[in-house]
Order: C-alpha cells, then structure tokens, then sequence
C-alpha cells in the first residue's frame, strides 16, 4: 500500500491532522490497533479543554504553564499553545465541528481546575474528550481521502537503515518511509508507505501497575521510535493522577474537575490534609497532591484516601459530573452523599519523541502529536486540560506541514519481504511478563524514586528484554506479543532517562537512599 500520509493512532491528535491534511487534498491512511476509532485516551478525559476566561490572557496562562511545569517548559512551544490554542478551539472545535460544549446563560461554561489561576476550561459535562472525538469521527469516517484499517498494528517504521535494500542507503540522511504493519484479523504482514508518516500513538500507562490509561496505552510508539533512533526527551517526567476510584473493580478517572468545583480531600479520620503540604490545597499541582496522597496513606496506614463533594447539591452533582456519578452508583457509592475512595494512578506521560511546533521529529518524514511526543510545552508536570489543547493545536499544525509537496519525499526503496512464524505463544508467559513489567515500574519508578531502586529496575528490564527478543523472533505475530516487545522497550527508555535526571523536579521526585 501507499499513501501521501500514514497516521498510526486515532486520538484526538491523529484525527485532526487527518482530516486538515485531506481538506488539502491528501490521500490519507489512518490506521488503530482497536476494533474502532473511539480509543486510546482521548475518549477517558474528563475535565475539559483550556480556553481563556473572562479576565484571562495569553501571560497568565503561560505563567500557569510554566509553573505547573516547575519551570523546565520549552518557551516556543508555551507560545505557540497560548497565542494559538483559543482560536484554534473556535476555528476548528466549535465553529467546524460544533462540538456541544456545556453552557451557562447562554455563553461558554467556564470551570477551573488545579493550578489555573483562572476559570477558562470547557468542557462537554465530564465526558469532553469523547464529545469531542464522537463529532470529529463522523466526519472522518465519511471523508473521501481518509482510508480507515482498524485493527491494524504498527509492527515498526520502516527507515532505509534497517529495511532498504540498497546497501548505499545508509549514507543517506536517515528518514522514515511508512510502516509495517500487522493485519490482526487475517495476520498478514506487509508495508504502508508514505511520504509522511504520523506516530500518534497516545500513552504509556499500561506500563504501571495502577493507571488510568486504557488497555491500548501500552507505549507503542515511543518503543519504535526508540528502535528507529529517534530522539526522545523527558522520559522521566510521567504524571501521576491524585484521584483514580480505589476500588476491587479497577481504576477509573475522578476528574481534577472535581475539585475545581469544591470536592476537598480528606484521610480516613475526616480530616483535610493538603494543606499541610501546599497552599493551595487540594487544587495543588498534581505531583505535589499525588505526593501528599502517598504520604497521607503511609502517615495513616490505610490504602487511600477520599474525595468529598457531598456539600455540594446533589442537581448540581449529578448534572455537572453524570459518568463519574453513574459510574460510582455502579458499585454502590453515592457521590452525593458519600465520599470517594481515591488512590494516586499512572495518567499522562510529559516527554515522548522529542518534536517542533509543527510535530516534526529527529528522524525526516517522520511526525509525532498528542501524547506520545514531547513539544516541551508540559516541562516537568502537565497543567491541568492542556492535553486535549495540545493535541488540536499541534494536530493541525502537523496536517498542514505534511500536505507540503517535497520531492525528498518521494523517494521509497526496494524494502526486504517480511517472513511470518508460525510457533504459537504460551498466554502464561505474556500474563507473567507484564506482571513483572507493571510491578517493577509500579515500586522503583513510581511515586517515589531512589537510585537504588532505579538500578534494580533497569537490570530486571533488560534481563526480561533479551528474554521478550528471543521469542519475538520465533513466533507468530499478534497483538499479545508485540503490545509486551513494545511495552518492556517503553518500560526501559523510561528507567533510562531517570537514571540520568539526578535533579527532583515536578513529576519526578528522587528521595536519597538510605
């Protein structure tokens, strides 16, 4: 196959630049690993998506930014967020999609959340990332130059150092030319190539033990970066969301919006406790509330703490926040009059492959958007809601800079036939593997980091690496397999840039051993 564009992902980030890139005329190939294009993160966020408030402007969101960030943000990257973001969410969100954002008298509802020093988020109730993407995929699904192959998995780029066959490729510029990529269903093997080619592959949370991420969030595309040599920033900066349900049924998202609007945390004896760790309170950034949680649980010895919005009327409860409501009534929690459990949970990578204002990475004709990359705008600690922004604003940038005619781009080599194993996998070996991967993340790069525990990781990483390569190259191709090759390559790139980053900031908190 080929194509003008391969995007590879089909989040919030993804969805955009195809569609900006097939208004221009481009014949587009969009490709998931799901059964539908309704996955990965985009569909999980909650809260909202940043504005500008009534007396907001573009300094005060970048003093916001770079202070959620702990000052280690990209500058450029602030700026072209905040001079671009609003008109980019009126241009394309609500002029061009008409997405129903949630009103008050007739205007923009406008909530706050952690860290904002202004009300200016949006929101569509607590579900904004799926009425959002909901809106867009109805019209990429019916787009004329937009080709759609769900269950399709990104085996690996393809790049004339590894898969050209003609040796004096290797002298050349190193550049991307499309993918291999796995067809789940009939699991056939074969190449898409294209001129440009989109890594929007979203997350890595599934790499923790406890996350918010969904299944997919495996870390897919930073492991093939990180095989193609492309460089990636920031590794080490994952943020860890305060407020995940603590529950025997899993982990599930209570909203920063929550405490935006009056939720206030407690420990297992009633009383408030973040004050005692930052001034703001329970609206602190997220690692220094993440943080206090920990501690609070380890001052307490109990597993979590809880989330009260009881004072609140219980109208204004269920309207503002139906999902999370309806989802605790599930298993037995009125949020109305009952308090939340909540534990601290893996939520958002801040760095990724490392990218320009318009997504462009080290590797030529290779892109990244949304959250597998790193525009530098989140630094060390994401603001609240920016995510959703940076994935417009970075999406149509990189769909227009893709739909540039470049006759460097038109060159594809003679690639060499990919052979399919047929040996099948023990399921025992996959469900184990990951237990270790989860675990070792969980309790050496966690929360809390110490160069002892960091080294211990690395060497259980690599170890189980080497096994994972061996029977990689003996079996038949699948989803299993390749999401474990993915994640434990994912698992240690992010061990990697911790051990180098001796200095505590923002997300990543290193404590002295011992």
């Amino acid at each position: 196959m080929k194509t003008d564009i391969l995007i590879i992902g089909s989040g919030l980030a993804g969805v955009i630049s195809a569609i900006v890139s097939a208004d221009k005329g481009k014949k587009v190939i969009l490709i998931t690993k799901t059964k539908t294009l309704l996955s990965g993160n985009t569909p999980h966020a909650q809260g909202g998506i940043i504005f500008k408030g009534i007396n907001d402007s573009p300094e005060k969101l970048k003093s916001d930014i770079l202070k959620a960030g702990a000052g280690n943000c990209w500058n450029p990257a602030i700026e072209e967020l905040v001079n671009n973001g609003s008109k980019y969410v009126k241009k394309w969100l609500i002029d061009r999609f008409n997405i129903p954002f949630d009103q008050s008298e007739d205007t923009l509802h406008l909530t706050s959340e952690a860290a904002h020093s202004e009300p200016r988020i949006i929101h569509v109730k607590d579900q904004t990332g799926k009425g959002i993407q909901e809106k867009i995929l109805t019209e990429v699904n019916n787009h004329p130059n937009i080709q759609i192959l769900t269950e399709h998995f990104a085996v690996d780029l393809l790049t004339l150092s590894h898969h050209s066959k003609n040796p004096i490729d290797i002298y050349k510029k190193p550049a991307c030319f499309g993918a291999i990529v796995l067809d789940m269903n009939s699991a056939e093997i074969f190449p898409i190539k294209a001129k440009n080619t989109i890594l929007a592959s979203g997350g890595l949370g599934q790499i923790y033990l406890h996350t918010s991420n969904p299944e997919e969030a495996r870390g897919d595309g930073i492991a093939m970066a990180w095989r193609a040599g492309v460089r990636c920033f920031n590794l080490e900066y994952i943020q860890f969301h305060p407020t995940t349900l603590f529950h025997d049924t899993g982990r599930f998202l209570i909203s920063e919006a929550l405490r935006g609007e009056g939720a206030i945390l407690i420990d297992k004896n009633g009383r408030e406790f973040m004050s005692n760790f930052h001034s703001d309170g329970s609206l602190a950034p997220r690692d220094i509330v993440s943080r206090g949680i920990h501690q609070t649980m380890l001052d307490t010895g109990h597993p979590c703490v809880y989330l009260d919005i009881s004072h609140k009327k219980s109208s204004e409860i269920i309207n503002r926040f139906p999902a999370i409501y309806n989802k605790c009534i599930e298993i037995g929690i009125d949020i109305t009059k009952e308090q939340i459990p909540v534990v601290p949970s893996a939520h958002y990578s801040c760095g990724g492959i490392g990218v320009n204002s318009v997504g462009k990475t080290s590797l030529k004709r290779l892109y990244a958007i949304g959250e597998v990359s790193c525009t530098g705008l989140h630094g060390a600690n994401r603001l609240a809601s920016s995510s959703l922004l940076e994935c417009l604003v970075w999406g149509v940038n990189t769909g227009i800079d893709v739909s540039i005619e470049r006759d460097e781009n038109n060159y594809f080599p003679e690639i060499w036939s990919w052979e399919q194993e047929y040996k099948e996998i023990d399921p025992a070996l996959i469900a184990q593997d990951w237990l270790t991967i989860k675990n070792t993340m969980w309790n050496y790069v966690g929360l809390i980091r110490t160069k002892d525990r960091l080294i211990r990781a690395r060497t259980i990483l690599r170890h189980l690496q080497s096994e994972i390569e061996e029977f990689y190259r003996k079996v038949k191709l699948t989803r299993e397999i390749l999401e474990l090759r993915n994640g434990v390559q994912t698992a240690l790139s992010v061990v990697s840039a911790t051990l180098e980053s001796r200095e505590s900031r923002g997300t990543h908190f290193i404590q002295e051993n011992e």
